[in-house]
């Protein structure tokens, strides 16, 4: 699922001279530069590169056009999406390689997409552009124009919730966990989205806790550490209470706790038992860096499922409720309500 920059440059110096092709086992290079905010990807792309990597636009190219209903980066279509990844050189065998300059972020949408449109081998870039020319490796400038690729896009590689399903895990099925900035799970600030908070029942677990300081992925053991915090397992580690059983709804009750003097506060983390081989699921504001924490789940050996719409779609929503942490407790709201709205 990760490739380090050191890899991958061996393995592009063995193919030098070779256009991507799996034929001779080129890898595809993919360069996803996207931030919540940032307008300049492309920009940052033409100003420096790996060498033989295609601009991959995610607004356009890695979500179908937003709107209220369906969330700000919702799916592309199966169709949109061959089109695209055939313009990037992508084949029906191919190898790719995604990388970012954000610790992967956004580059874990193009793995989750790829992956979900049925190609095996997609791997992202361990530390993004910063690992490789931490390397001294060099760059490539401009604009580079793939050959046409053959890919055919087959959904279902991956799994998908709607917002009935994320709400169900949230409840106690299994477990929700919300990728986002804890300032935003709490409802203390949104930035994007018309309402703060979160999916009632949902853990906060952001992003940045699965990378280092370097902003590459945490080992594999630190990663099952991190999520068995949270209370969740591989389906592999033996079994462990489900859903309902022993004080897996208690730990849940005691998420809306009071906060500790300097500590994050006890709605963000899941103390109670693992909840082995259950259903996992993942959202943020709109189903990008979700794709990261499932990639991170991944390789902690945990399947999880995407909620593709996420905090845009749910909070759209007036017939769903929100929850907010208001001095240590958990408050559910309408999404209706003025009451923590902001815009």
């Amino acid at each position: 699922m990760l490739v380090e920059a050191a890899e991958l440059a061996a393995d592009l110096q063995v193919t030098a001279g070779t256009h991507a092709d799996p034929r001779t086992g080129t890898p595809v290079l993919l360069d996803v530069r996207w931030a919540l905010g940032m307008t300049d990807g492309a920009e940052r792309y033409r100003a420096g590169h790996l060498p033989g990597a295609v601009y991959v636009d995610l607004e356009t190219e890695l979500a179908a056009p937003a709107s209220p209903a369906a969330g700000r980066h919702p799916l592309p279509s199966a169709a949109a999406f061959q089109d695209s990844a055939r313009r990037w050189g992508v084949g029906r065998d191919s190898r790719v390689v995604v990388y970012d300059g954000v610790g992967g972020t956004s580059a874990a949408r193009a793995w989750w997409l790829l992956r979900y449109f049925g190609l095996d081998d997609v791997r992202i870039l361990d530390g993004g552009l910063d690992a490789w020319t931490a390397g001294g490796r060099a760059l490539e400038v401009g604009t580079v124009t793939a050959e046409p690729g053959d890919f055919v896009a087959r959904p279902g590689g991956m799994p998908v919730l709607d917002a009935d399903d994320a709400a169900a895990l949230a409840d106690g099925e299994g477990v929700l966990l919300d990728a986002r900035a804890g300032e935003r799970y709490r409802g203390e600030v949104e930035p994007v989205d018309p309402q703060a908070g979160h999916i009632p029942g949902a853990l906060s677990a952001p992003t940045t806790g699965n990378l280092d300081l370097d902003g590459r992925f945490l080992d594999e053991a630190r990663l099952r550490e991190r999520f068995a915090e949270l209370g969740i397992v591989p389906p592999d580690a033996g079994h462990a209470a489900g859903p309902g059983e022993g004080d897996a709804a208690g730990a849940r009750e005691e998420s809306a706790g009071e906060e500790p003097d300097g500590e994050e506060s006890p709605g963000e983390e899941l103390v109670g038992e693992e909840l082995a081989g259950v259903g996992v699921g993942v959202y943020c504001g709109s189903g990008v860096t979700a794709s990261h924490q499932i990639a991170a789940l991944a390789a902690a050996g945990v399947p999880a499922a995407l909620y593709p719409g996420s905090w845009s779609q749910w909070s759209n929503d007036p017939t769903r409720e929100v929850a907010t942490l208001s001095g240590g407790r958990s408050a559910v709201d309408e999404v209706g309500s003025p009451r923590d709205r902001q815009h």
